[in-house]
Order: C-alpha cells, then structure tokens, then sequence
C-alpha cells in the first residue's frame, strides 16, 4: 500500500507538480489531492490506486513499503523512525508552536 507522503515525495523526487502526476496515471486532478491529503495510507478505488502506482514505477521511483530491502540501484529516500535527539527537537518544536509561534516541520 502507499502512504500519502510516499506519494508526495515520489513526485518531489520526480520534480513534477500533481497535474503532471495526473495525466501520467490518467486520473483527474483532483484524485491525486485527494491522495496525497489521505491520513497514512492512501485510500481510493484499487484501478486508480494500481494506475499511480504503475506511472511512478515508469518514472522510476521504487516504492518500499515497511522492511522492504530496495532491488534497484539509483538515489531515493526513506523515513525511518526518528532517533531519540530528534524525538526531542519534534517535541520542542511542537510546545514552541502550541505557544502561538508557527512552526514548520522538516
């Protein structure tokens, strides 16, 4: 399954904008937001899900799911669980923008 911020960083790796992600998959628009504001895994009908998925694997973009080991070669990212600094610096960056202050999250 692909998380909604898997798709955001696919299309950042890919430095294409969601209208050009659309008509690669030959969806709408609109479906791609829809995707991409999903809450962890993306959620939609299976074709269309299947039709993003294939278009990214044309581009090139991989797409590891949980303790998947990568077969190709080439650059890419993944998110692990932070380490116990960062853990900290998200939970002061949190109490900072609870406090009125605006905060952006790497």
């Amino acid at each position: 399954m692909i998380t909604a911020a898997q798709l955001r960083a696919a299309r950042a790796l890919l430095g294409i904008d969601q209208q050009t992600l659309a008509d690669m998959a030959a969806v709408s628009l609109p479906t791609i937001q829809r995707m991409e504001a999903s809450q962890g895994n993306v959620r939609g009908v299976i074709d269309t899900l299947i039709k993003v998925v294939e278009a990214l694997n044309a581009a090139g973009i991989e797409l590891l799911g949980d303790n998947a080991r990568s077969e190709g070669a080439g650059r890419g990212v993944r998110l692990r669980e932070p380490s116990a600094p960062a853990l900290r610096i998200n939970a002061a960056a949190s109490s900072r923008s609870r406090k009125g202050r605006t905060v952006e999250r790497p």
